[in-house]
């Protein structure tokens, strides 16, 4: 799948005007998922933005407790979302009811009927990667992971690149702690830009596909400029070398 370089993260989101907003500055892929209980303030964003549906991509995730219940929970989010499709479909953690050998099938029939474009995953390791190319018989059309300065799982980032699949990077900005990263600060003191649009950046250059949370008008047009910006190999470095296993969101 050809994804954006730049998405918007809807977790906390509960007002479609911030996301209405994001497709009319120029986002053409929104995140959301089940557990976030807004893929109908997606839905009424998406029925009010002046931009034809075809051009954006869709995700949304089928929470733990779904997934032995795939078919009757994807038809329940289309309902909330209002659309007949999403282009991405995950499987939001691999927990819970999670069975590969039930699980993704029934994705795949999904798939083969056109509800959905593609089947992808969230929170994989390494092992459920291969678990999941052992059932299907090819990889995943994304991984969503945390990735971002102080937590950096390179091990996904390596098997994304060997089966030639995007890896989607969430709380791309450390949770709002990249102002007070040194490194980061430095690199973004150097471009004349923010410490955000500098992790943004470092992603991008790395071919990751960061999905920000944004809300207001000013911050959802500068993550999408970060997309223009081009960090030197010092840079790019200076950020890698950070002490990475800072994570956020631990299962």
């Amino acid at each position: 799948m050809e994804l954006p370089e730049r998405g918007l993260g809807t977790m906390g989101i509960d007002d479609p005007d911030p996301i209405e907003t994001a497709i009319e500055v120029g986002y053409r892929h929104l995140d959301t998922a089940q557990i976030y209980d807004n893929e109908a303030v997606v839905g009424e964003a998406i029925a009010r933005a002046a931009v034809d549906r075809d051009d954006l991509v869709v995700a949304t995730k089928l929470w733990i407790d779904q997934l032995d219940r795939v078919a009757e929970s994807t038809a329940e989010s289309l309902e909330r979302l209002g659309l007949e499709r999403v282009d991405l479909l995950y499987v939001h953690r691999p927990k819970g009811a999670y069975n590969p050998d039930q699980t993704l099938p029934a994705l795949a029939d999904l798939r083969d009927a056109g509800v959905i474009d593609a089947i992808a995953v969230s929170n994989f390791e390494l092992a459920d990667l291969e678990r999941f190319i052992d059932v299907l018989g090819e990889p995943p059309a994304a991984n969503q992971v945390e990735y971002h300065p102080l937590f950096q799982p390179t091990d996904r980032l390596a098997h994304a690149r060997k089966h030639d699949y995007p890896l989607v990077a969430y709380s791309p900005l450390s949770g709002g702690r990249v102002g007070t990263i040194e490194p980061v600060v430095d690199v973004a003191k150097r471009h004349a830009i923010t410490p955000e649009q500098a992790s943004l950046a470092w992603l991008t250059a790395k071919g990751i596909h960061p999905i920000p949370k944004a809300s207001s008008h000013g911050h959802l047009a500068a993550n999408l400029e970060a997309i223009e910006v081009t960090l030197e190999a010092a840079d790019l470095e200076a950020i890698d070398g950070l002490e990475r296993e800072r994570e956020l969101f631990p299962e």
